[in-house]
């Protein structure tokens, strides 16, 4: 399956590597090689990073905290400490580094490094005036979450291609019957 970057944040893209979570769930990152391809889809780095079953446990762990975490910004609950230590934690480290290169952009680091690019993006959503504008997708049965960056904040659906384009095409059926 191919990765798709349409929430708004790098935190909350990772997070949407889990689709369908109220329902029969699937998962993008079913193993250590897919998180290591998703760090380069994302942009993070430029070849696929060592990916250790404990780097991918902890990077499972981390994305769930993401979604926890924004599911409670978008709801106006309050974070979970452990959820908030872990991706302090994550974000703790050097990110990944962008170079200019003789070529052009060099994308570099380890796995730690692209999780911190990552946790430090949620962080600053998390933390900053844009996670009033975490919504969750209403096409069912995504769950996706993403930044409302609309000019009226109405935005509904993750993305207009999948999400949007199936619930438009659902109603004008049903019109039409």
């Amino acid at each position: 399956m191919d990765f798709t970057f349409v929430s708004g944040n790098l935190g909350l893209d990772l997070a949407g590597t889990v689709g369908r979570r109220r329902g029969e769930r699937i998962s993008l990152l079913a193993s250590p090689e897919d998180l290591a391809r998703w760090t380069v889809a994302a942009g993070l780095l430029d070849t696929p990073p060592a990916v250790s079953d404990d780097d991918y446990a902890e990077a499972v762990a981390l994305r769930e905290a993401i979604y926890r975490l924004a599911s409670a910004a978008r709801t106006g609950a309050s974070f979970e400490a452990a959820d908030r230590e872990r991706l302090n934690a994550a974000a703790a480290p050097a990110p990944a580094t962008a170079l200019l290169g003789e070529h052009g952009l060099e994308r570099g680091g380890d796995l730690r490094a692209a999780l911190s690019s990552t946790a430090r993006a949620a962080t600053e959503l998390l933390g900053g005036p844009q996670a009033g504008l975490i919504r969750e997708c209403e096409a069912d049965p995504c769950t996706r979450l993403y930044v409302d960056a609309s000019h009226r904040r109405t935005r509904r659906w993750c993305d207009m291609r999948r999400c949007g384009n199936r619930a438009k095409a659902a109603a004008f059926r049903a019109r039409r019957r």
